[in-house]
């Protein structure tokens, strides 16, 4: 996520906690490290997969380190997103962080010399034989902090992806089927709005919003797109059939009253709240919500991917990154090591996470297993296609702001293509 949030996420990306570990004697070029403490920092929520397996994690962690301290410090998705530079540019730096993955975060971070190279741990450790090809794109990034070959800056333990969670109780309330067309979708949301109800959970001041935008360009995109908006392998025009489309389908659904206009100064915390409670029948967003909504819905639900298209948003999950001024480097090392272990990837896999290295007999969940069959499958045909705020520094925001001027009918879509098309061409790098 979150962006993207988490991924969110939430972006993603959620209710969001953080936390601090302890560690013994390690090495660092960072500092002195006074082997007795290890922070940490992540903003995964308690009840989520993930927050529930480096919980796991953080227990092992403590047994095979006896005598280490643990602290503690709540940190959001938002926080770390805005601050992150400033932070491991002082001597307030953690020893381990979770943090987003993309040109412009991870990406930006290394280029700007604050994350230290992990690639003699990955070879060393084996990590790289644990992490697909797909999953590793985020993972490394080159002199220009452009993912995809270089140095090994981050470690993702689990990936993540973008569906439709819709509330089987009230589709059967009203009477609609499981859409299997975009045609479907749209009739079921139609249905929605004549009974009152607004179909489509949003948050228009967070990831939410843009990611409903870039799904819809995406069900009229290939990976060559793709890879010229997120890698540069050509040129991105804002204004092309994909993009014009999901711009102005976007605003006709606010007009529709698929999305609310209110929605527009939500949060995604907001917007996952509204479908637990059963308010919103439909949220398109990540997997990081699985295993939260398996624990607070009270109603039946399901997931389906995104009708009629072949990509969706998707990756590795948050990276774990060693900041260039860790004072604890080698049991940050230890701790990424504990999380990509059988043990902890299983429970992963079992809270409703996607683990990058379980072993698939150990997930038993019902649901988890066709969760991590369907990313599979995404995965298979090449269908996962990052998230719209990476390519460059600083365009989170403004996809924020833009996508919020849609939504309150303040800007045409045209305007807000060509608003894109400047910040992105200001942020792309000079070849």
């Amino acid at each position: 996520m979150l962006t993207t949030r988490r991924r969110v996420a939430a972006t993603v990306a959620v209710a969001l906690t953080g936390a601090l570990l302890a560690t013994s004697c390690g090495g660092s070029d960072g500092g002195s490290s006074d082997g007795k403490t290890l922070k940490l920092w992540h903003y995964e929520a308690p009840n989520s997969a993930m927050g529930v397996a480096w919980k796991a994690a953080i227990k092992e962690f403590e047994a095979q380190h006896p005598g280490v301290q643990v602290k503690f410090e709540e940190k959001g998705f938002e926080q770390i997103q805005k601050t992150a530079p400033m932070v491991l540019n002082s001597n307030d730096a953690p020893d381990l962080m979770e943090y987003n993955k993309g040109n412009a975060t991870a990406g930006l971070l290394s280029k700007q010399g604050l994350l230290t190279d992990l690639t003699p741990e990955v070879t060393e450790r084996g990590w790289d034989k644990k992490i697909s090809g797909g999953v590793r794109t985020i993972s490394r990034y080159d002199t220009n902090g452009v993912m995809g070959s270089g140095k090994w800056y981050g470690v993702p333990d689990y990936a993540e992806y973008t569906m439709v969670f819709y509330n089987k109780d009230l589709f059967k309330k009203y009477g609609v089927a499981e859409p299997g067309t975009l045609g479907e979708l749209t009739a079921a949301m139609d249905t929605f709005v004549a009974k009152g109800i607004t179909p489509l959970a949003n948050a228009g001041a967070e990831y939410v919003a843009q990611q409903y935008l870039y799904q819809l360009a995406l069900s009229k995109a290939d990976r060559s797109w793709v890879d010229s908006y997120e890698l540069y392998k050509g040129r991105t025009d804002f204004h092309d059939a994909a993009w014009t489309y999901a711009a102005t389908t976007f605003a006709d659904w606010v007009k529709k009253g698929y999305i609310s206009k209110k929605s527009s100064g939500l949060k995604a915390e907001d917007a996952g709240v509204s479908f637990v409670q059963g308010k919103s029948p439909i949220l398109f967003s990540g997997s990081w919500w699985y295993g939260r909504f398996k624990t607070e819905n009270t109603f039946d639900w399901g997931t389906f991917l995104w009708p009629e298209s072949g990509l969706t948003l998707g990756s590795g999950g948050n990276l774990w990154v060693v900041p260039k001024g860790a004072k604890n480097k080698d049991l940050a090392y230890d701790f990424i090591d504990i999380t990509l272990s059988k043990k902890i990837q299983n429970l992963l896999g079992n809270q409703g996470g996607v683990p990058v290295a379980a072993d698939p007999a150990a997930v038993t969940d019902t649901r988890a297993k066709t969760l991590i069959a369907d990313f599979n499958a995404l995965s298979g045909k090449d269908g996962l296609a990052f998230y719209p705020d990476w390519p460059v520094a600083g365009f989170y925001d403004v996809l924020v702001s833009e996508t919020q001027k849609l939504i309150t009918g303040s800007e045409s879509p045209d305007d807000y293509l060509s608003a894109l098309q400047k910040a992105y061409d200001k942020g792309v790098p000079k070849t």
